[in-house]
């Protein structure tokens, strides 16, 4: 059944259009069933389940497509950064900057470590952390800034880099969601110190689990990372250290091979359908799109509108079967888990804004034309129909009085 397709649905005589998901996976894996069918094979066969040979290989590739010297399979997105501030050395009473508008895993990693982790605000365009705003929150126990390049947006490295070389600061990216993106030339996860990845299977680059990665061109903190990774262990029953248990499944690695050379194609498309809808979507109701960071490609992990009326218009989508998400409903700050930052309601608005005004349309490789014009289609309607009831609302009321017939 292709995305056009009409199915008939009981309760309504009305033909129902078939639904368009906010990431469909399966039509990925179906094109790599056979060369994803060998991998998983090949790994039962070998029987190196943790830390294989295809562990090695896409560490390598990895790295040569980030512009890193080296690249370090980890457990998860979380897991990368955590090591990277545990290498660090940090400990309680340092502070680590790190935005307002992120997922809660790049806070958890700074209290993980015991620091603290210092909320800033998000720039109002390009949602990623505000520079002026990060300086004023430079403090003599501030260790290191946490950049986000969240969306696929690549944060305005070079502010930020000026910033920490004056402060010897260590620069770490989180670039759980930048796979392939680019700022000034320079892949994302080569510009700082280390780049933190996550292959959570939605990502532009996706296991079939949870896996991670850093990048790194620092030979020495690279070596560290694979201690850190496997117990603290130098060679067997040798710990110099105390580490984790945060190793990449040989699995994953394989799964992540297969993929690892269509990301360019997969990034390409995902460009080509956000520009599709802006296009589309140019003057439907009060829709904001994200602003570019110059010198910047984007590579749409999520492609965010922003609209006073987004719980209804989430709503009116739902309801016709197209599927969208909130990135992020609750920012930080407003999480009980960080409640004990002290940071009231108001702290960061921007982030604040976006928390109750984003919305995260579909988008994959994989969407048709058609699926595209359909989600288009819906939120023109949606907004259409506000406005005309808008419209008869604001209708002005005759004073002119009737005569009495007769």
């Amino acid at each position: 059944m292709t995305s056009t397709s009409r199915t008939w649905s009981f309760a309504s005589p009305e033909p129902v259009e078939a639904a368009v998901p906010f990431v469909d996976l399966t039509v990925q894996h179906r094109t790599l069933r056979e060369e994803l069918d060998r991998a998983i094979a090949d790994v039962v066969a070998g029987s190196e389940f943790i830390l294989g040979s295809h562990v090695g290989r896409f560490e390598r590739a990895f790295a040569s497509i980030a512009g890193s010297a080296f690249a370090v399979g980890v457990s998860s997105g979380l897991d990368a950064l955590r090591l990277v501030l545990t290498a660090l050395d940090l400990a309680a009473g340092d502070e680590v900057v790190v935005p307002a508008n992120t997922f809660i895993a790049t806070a958890l990693a700074v209290s993980a470590v015991g620091a603290r982790p210092i909320l800033v605000d998000c720039d109002h365009e390009t949602y990623a952390i505000d520079v002026t705003a990060l300086e004023v929150a430079l403090t003599p126990r501030t260790r290191a800034v946490i950049p986000v390049h969240l969306t696929g947006q690549p944060a305005d490295m070079a502010p930020i880099l000026a910033l920490a070389d004056e402060r010897a600061l260590n620069v770490v990216e989180d670039a759980a969601q930048a796979h392939g993106a680019t700022y000034r030339g320079r892949p994302c996860g080569s510009i700082g110190l280390a780049g933190c990845f996550s292959f959570y299977p939605a990502k532009n680059l996706g296991a079939f689990g949870d896996a991670g990665l850093v990048t790194t061109s620092d030979e020495g903190l690279a070596n560290r990372l694979r201690r850190l990774r496997n117990y603290g262990q130098a060679a067997k029953y040798e710990h110099r250290e105390k580490g984790l248990n945060a190793r990449m499944d040989t699995l994953q690695a394989a799964i992540l091979e297969v993929k690892l050379p269509h990301l360019p194609a997969w990034n390409e498309a995902r460009r080509r359908h956000a520009d599709r809808y802006r296009e589309l979507l140019a003057g439907a109701g009060d829709l904001r799109f994200q602003s570019r960071t110059p010198g910047s490609t984007h590579v749409y992990h999520l492609f965010v509108v922003e609209t006073q009326e987004r719980d209804g218009l989430q709503a009116h989508l739902r309801e016709r079967g197209i599927e969208t998400g909130i990135h992020y409903p609750l920012p930080i700050h407003l999480q009980e888990a960080y409640a004990d930052l002290g940071y009231a309601r108001g702290s960061f608005p921007v982030a604040e804004r976006l928390a109750a005004t984003s919305l995260s349309l579909p988008m994959y490789p994989e969407l048709t034309e058609a699926q595209l014009e359909r989600v288009a289609s819906e939120i023109a309607r949606f907004f259409g129909s506000r406005e005309a009831r808008l419209r008869g609302k604001q209708r002005p009321v005759s004073r002119v009085a009737r005569r009495p017939s007769r």
